[in-house]
């Protein structure tokens, strides 16, 4: 199996196990970042969107109520059982003008500039040559469009990351990451380095200071069980687990830790006319 091609399943197996939480009430920062990314688009009625690595809907279900009924979204995942969850939500709020697809962003094989608007948000990081699929994605986005990228910025989940991994590093240190792969774009200057290999030299980017609270050490629990986290706890023992889960919380407790960093850097490209 290639790399990429690991990393698409193992992404793809992370995330159908974390669909079970993903909506927890403890982890609103999707629908707090997804709506703001989409804010930050100004879509009009009637525009067509490519929404990849679309969750549940965090960024999907504004979008499309933002292009109305003449518009379109089309929301694509890796992960099945989220996009399952999407489609409910949608059915709920009487969304008719979502689509949604399982499938690997870098093969949609669509037209050139089928889009008006194309939107990634926490998912580009995922791909192995990060600059191949932001061309991609602008190859989707017509002349005049929009493309939007939101990112993590520094010190993510901070100080909750940090102790989780020195839980893990205790029970198995070989799962232990020395490396997250949103670090090489957690800064703007980093982001517009990535970009710019992708051919992107006009972007607008802001990076915005924010944090996510926790009501209690259980909440991170939730946050980590419901996100890319849990590739690495379903790895773990069912002993070594309760022992990960523990030590991570006790140290919360010990440092009183009612909230989390939670920093984001939104870019967006407009596509030029000619």
């Amino acid at each position: 199996m290639h790399t990429f091609e690991e990393a698409k399943a193992k992404t793809a197996q992370a995330y159908n196990a974390a669909a079970d939480l993903f909506d927890h009430s403890a982890n609103t920062f999707w629908n707090r970042f997804g709506s703001r990314t989409v804010e930050r688009l100004n879509l009009l009625p009637g525009e067509r969107v490519l929404d990849v690595c679309s969750g549940t809907g965090a960024s999907a279900l504004p979008a499309a109520v933002q292009v109305g009924p003449r518009g379109s979204v089309l929301a694509v995942d890796l992960a099945d059982k989220l996009l399952a969850k999407a489609k409910t939500k949608a059915e709920a709020k009487r969304l008719k003008n979502l689509e949604f697809r399982a499938g690997d962003m870098l093969a949609l094989g669509y037209p050139d500039g089928r889009f008006d608007a194309v939107i990634c948000i926490f998912g580009i990081f995922f791909v192995p040559d990060m600059a191949a699929a932001v061309r991609e994605l602008w190859r989707n986005v017509r002349p005049g469009g929009r493309l939007a990228i939101t990112t993590w910025g520094p010190d993510l989940f901070e100080p909750a990351n940090g102790l989780f991994w020195q839980a893990v590093q205790a029970e198995r240190p070989g799962l232990c990451k020395g490396f997250n792969p949103w670090d090489r774009i957690s800064s703007p200057e980093g982001l517009c380095t990535m970009l710019a290999e992708a051919g992107l030299h006009t972007v607008d980017v802001v990076a915005e200071p924010a944090v996510h609270p926790l009501s209690s050490p259980e909440d991170w629990w939730a946050l980590a069980m419901g996100s890319g986290y849990r590739g690495t706890l379903d790895q773990l023992e069912p002993d070594q687990l309760r022992r990960v889960k523990q030590a991570n919380l006790a140290g919360l407790e010990t440092k009183s830790v009612s909230e989390i960093e939670a920093n984001v850097i939104y870019a967006i490209a407009s596509k030029p006319l000619t």
